[in-house]
């Protein structure tokens, strides 16, 4: 989980938790100095599902969390970058691969987790490099739905996204999303 910020932003003084709002049963840092609230936003993932004759491509992760462990590419959206361009930049970055996004699989997000995650369905685009490990990945593969039990995947949301695109149940790891 992120650490909450300890000093502000605005003005350099360390933060205190309070309530904000009437509503508000959770406290937020809050500079008792210039009064800034620091919001604790959740973080914003996209990647892709690329299907190719009846297999998927995933990718072994060369970083934490999920060291070693199977995904879809995919990767942390920047600010006022597009779901849809984070997806595909995510891709290119992670396994070389240019893809166009066919449609939304989902949406998925967790009690207690501060990603929020948005998986799309793609296609490769004629031209098209054969994938490859890149920034960030081990090895790249492309699955056959039933292949795909015998990987260890990294995380909750790559196996609900697997599970909503294939129409079978896959078993989701103890991991994060």
């Amino acid at each position: 989980m992120y650490a909450h910020p300890v000093f502000c932003t605005q003005c350099g003084q360390r933060l205190e938790e309070r309530h904000v709002g009437i509503h508000h049963e959770k406290t937020v840092p809050v500079c008792p100095s210039c009064g800034a609230v620091h919001w604790i936003d959740p973080k914003v993932a996209a990647g892709c599902l690329i299907l190719r004759d009846g297999k998927v491509l995933l990718v072994k992760r060369g970083i934490e969390p999920g060291f070693g462990k199977w995904v879809f590419p995919g990767g942390h959206v920047d600010r006022g970058e597009t779901l849809e361009a984070a997806a595909l930049r995510e891709t290119r970055e992670e396994c070389g691969a240019l893809a166009a996004i066919d449609g939304l699989v989902g949406v998925y997000s967790y009690p207690g987790r501060p990603v929020i995650v948005a998986v799309y369905r793609a296609t490769l685009l004629p031209g098209s490099p054969e994938p490859f490990p890149a920034d960030e990945t081990l090895e790249v593969g492309w699955f056959a739905p039933e292949e795909i039990d015998a990987l260890e995947l990294a995380f909750r949301s790559s196996a609900d996204a697997l599970t909503a695109l294939l129409g079978r149940r896959y078993a989701a790891p103890g991991g994060a999303p």
